[in-house]
C-alpha cells in the first residue's frame, strides 16, 4: 500500500553532487514530487519534498540517505513565520490563497499563522514588510 511522507532533507557540503533523487526513484521505487530546493556543491544543501511509494521502501530509503549523512525531517515546512517581527499588517492576509495567515480576533486585528495550512506559495515572503514571513532556506 502506498504511502506519501513530506520530508526535508538537509545535505552536508560532503554529499551535495550525488544522485540521490535518481537513487530514490531507481533503486527504492519512490515517486518524489520537489517542492523546493538549495543544494550547490559548494554549499550545504535542503530539499524540501514528497516521497510515495511502499512505507518498506520508504524505510530502506531512508537507511540509505542517513548512511549518506543526510538528515531528515519529517512533516516539516520550509516556510516560517516570527510572531515577533508581525505587526499584523495584514498586507499577508490578502494574499494566502489557504488562509494559513488570518486575522483570529476582529477586535484586536492580530495575525496569526496555521502551518497545517500552508501550501508554501511563498507569497507571503514578498508582501511582509517585516520580514515576518521568510524561508528556512
Amino acid at each position: 500500500m502506498n504511502t506519501t511522507k513530506k520530508v526535508l532533507f538537509y545535505f552536508p557540503k560532503s554529499e551535495t553532487e550525488k544522485p540521490i533523487v535518481y537513487q530514490l526513484v531507481k533503486d527504492y521505487n519512490l515517486m518524489v514530487n520537489i517542492f523546493r530546493a538549495k543544494v550547490t556543491p559548494d554549499e550545504e544543501g535542503y530539499l524540501l519534498l514528497d516521497l510515495t511509494g511502499d512505507s518498506v521502501d520508504i524505510d530502506r530509503a531512508y537507511q540509505w540517505i542517513r548512511s549518506l549523512g543526510v538528515q531528515i525531517r519529517e512533516d516539516v515546512k520550509g516556510m516560517r513565520w516570527d510572531e515577533n517581527r508581525c505587526t499584523s499588517c495584514g498586507a499577508c492576509i490578502t494574499q494566502c490563497p489557504t488562509a494559513a495567515l488570518h486575522i483570529t480576533d476582529r477586535r484586536t486585528m492580530r495575525v496569526s499563522f496555521d502551518t497545517e495550512k500552508c501550501i508554501e506559495c511563498m507569497n507571503c515572503i514578498t508582501l511582509c514588510p517585516f520580514g515576518a514571513c521568510f524561508s528556512q532556506f
